[in-house]
């Protein structure tokens, strides 16, 4: 998959500052899909997902909902089988770049179901995890590319025990079950424009 070579600009390794767990400057829902983590000092994973409500349509407040509980589940017809599912993510960064906070990264949302990550089930318990909004097969956009790779910068400084390599798809803790954020996620891409973030905050910091 053909990418445009990156622009991040000068500014955008600090776009995104964490204080007490939180992205600041963004949009903050609080889930009460959260419980607390065995270990809040355990943050050592970021697993990035894609969703979207209903599937394949983009735009509306029905991922938030479902995050917050509050999906009228009549609105759709795909909606059914989700009735009672208590679900969240830490963000949602949408199709324009926008990004939703819905749990503090201390915390645990529960986003990674039945899982397991180097030998290390219930991802959960150490993982932060990001929803794409977006398929499996459609292309995300740049914006998301751009600000998924800044907030991911902004993690791995932030969290000590969280790396570049310890990025990861629901479908790598899943596999078999899951199997977003799928092929239309261009994680080499992804990978370049993080590489980029970690120099320019390197930069910055010289």
């Amino acid at each position: 998959m053909h990418m445009p070579k990156s622009t991040l600009t000068a500014k955008s390794a600090a776009a995104f500052a964490i204080k007490q767990h939180r992205l600041q400057g963004v949009r903050y829902c609080p889930s009460p899909h959260v419980d607390a983590r065995p270990d809040p000092n355990d943050i050592s994973l970021l697993v990035v997902h894609g969703i979207s409500l209903p599937a394949g349509q983009f735009g509306g407040e029905f991922i938030t909902d479902l995050f917050l509980g509050e999906l009228d589940c009549t609105a759709h017809s795909e909606f059914a089988p989700l009735e009672g599912l208590r679900v969240s993510a830490h963000c949602l960064i949408r199709r324009d770049g926008e990004i939703i906070q819905y749990v503090d990264f201390d915390q645990r949302a529960w986003h990674a179901g039945v899982s397991s990550w180097q030998g290390r089930e219930r991802c959960n318990d150490f993982a932060i995890g990001i929803e794409l909004e977006g398929t499996d097969n459609t292309p995300y956009t740049e914006s998301q590319y751009q600000v998924l790779a800044q907030v991911a910068g902004a993690l791995t400084k932030h969290y000590p025990r969280l790396s570049a390599d310890r990025i990861v798809g629901h479908e790598d803790i899943a596999p078999g079950r899951k199997t977003d954020p799928g092929p239309a996620f261009n994680w080499d891409y992804f990978r370049s424009l993080l590489q980029q973030e970690t120099q320019q905050e390197a930069q910055q910091e010289d």
